[in-house]
C-alpha cells in the first residue's frame, strides 16, 4: 500500500510533466518522495504501529474456573521439504498461547486452547491443525484444544469460534494475536458478543533511519491494512452489510478472577 501510493503519485507527477504541467509535477514527485522517506525511515511507521499496539499485555490479570485462550491463525508456509508449517509471524501468538496454557494450568482450572484458522494459504493444511502439531509439542495437550478449521479471515475467526465458546462455557475468555492486529480483532469478536481480554503474542517496533529501510515500509503496509480493516467494519455496518451484531443478552462474558 505505502509502495503503491508513491508509485500512483509517481504517475502522475510524470503525467503532469508529460503535459507541460511542471510545476504540478514537482509537487506531487516531492510528495510521493516524501511519502515514502516519510514511512521507510520511521516517523510515520512508528506513528501508526504505536497506535494499534497500545494497551495491550503479554499476561493475563487473572484466570477463571473455566478459560478459553483463543490463538488466531497468522497463515502457513510450505517448506522446501513439502512439509506445511506455520508462518514465521505465527510463532509469537503460538508461544504466547502455550505460555498461557502452562499458567492457567497452574492454577487447577479447567484450560483450553481453541485455534482458529482455515487454510487461508491454500497449502493444503489448516492452520487450526498445523498450529495444533506446534502446541503439542509445547506440551499442549490435544483434548485441551478446540481446533476451528474453517475460517479465512479474522471476522470469520470471530463468527466460528461463538458456538465453540458458547459450548464450553467458559467464564474466562483470552484472546491472543499479534498486538498490531488486535484492535481489529477484538472489534471482530465484540460483534459477535464475544468479550474477550486481548493479549499481544508479539510487538513490533519502527527502526528509525536516514534511508528508508524495506522493513519500516512493510510494518507500515502492515498497520495501514489493519486501519483498513477497522474503517471497512464501520462502513459496512453503517451499510447493512455485516451480519447482525449479537444482542446484549447473548454476550459471551469473561471475568477476572
Amino acid at each position: 500500500m505505502i509502495l503503491s501510493l508513491f508509485l500512483i503519485l509517481l504517475l502522475i507527477a510524470c503525467l503532469c510533466g508529460w503535459r507541460r504541467r511542471r510545476r504540478t509535477g514537482g509537487g506531487f514527485a516531492l510528495l510521493a518522495f516524501a511519502w515514502l522517506f516519510i514511512a521507510g525511515c520511521g516517523p510515520l511507521t512508528d506513528a501508526l504501529l504505536g497506535n494499534l499496539q497500545s494497551g495491550f499485555s503479554p499476561d493475563v490479570t487473572g484466570w477463571g474456573q473455566r478459560n478459553a485462550i483463543i490463538l488466531l491463525g497468522a497463515g502457513t508456509v510450505r517448506a522446501g521439504s513439502g512439509s506445511v508449517e506455520p508462518s514465521l509471524y505465527a510463532d509469537g501468538r503460538i508461544l504466547r498461547s502455550a505460555e498461557l496454557y502452562r499458567s492457567c494450568k497452574a492454577t487447577g482450572a479447567d484450560c483450553k486452547v481453541e485455534v482458529s484458522g482455515g487454510d487461508a494459504m491454500h497449502n493444503g493444511h489448516a492452520e487450526a491443525d498445523t498450529y495444533a502439531i506446534t502446541l503439542d509439542r509445547l506440551g499442549v495437550p490435544r483434548e485441551d484444544m478446540i481446533l476451528e478449521s474453517r475460517s479465512m479471515n479474522t471476522f470469520q475467526n470471530a463468527q466460528n469460534s461463538k458456538p465453540l465458546l458458547d459450548a464450553y462455557h467458559a467464564d474466562k475468555i483470552v484472546l491472543v494475536s499479534s498486538a498490531i492486529h488486535l484492535k481489529r480483532a477484538s472489534l471482530y469478536f465484540a460483534h459477535f458478543g464475544i468479550r474477550a481480554e486481548a493479549v499481544r503474542g508479539d510487538y513490533v517496533r519502527a527502526r528509525y533511519d536516514w534511508l528508508p529501510g524495506t522493513e519500516n515500509l512493510f510494518f507500515a503496509d502492515f498497520a495501514l491494512h489493519e486501519y483498513v480493516g477497522v474503517w471497512r467494519y464501520h462502513f459496512y455496518n453503517m451499510m447493512g452489510w455485516n451480519v447482525p451484531r449479537v444482542p446484549e443478552e447473548n454476550v459471551t462474558t469473561q471475568t477476572h478472577s
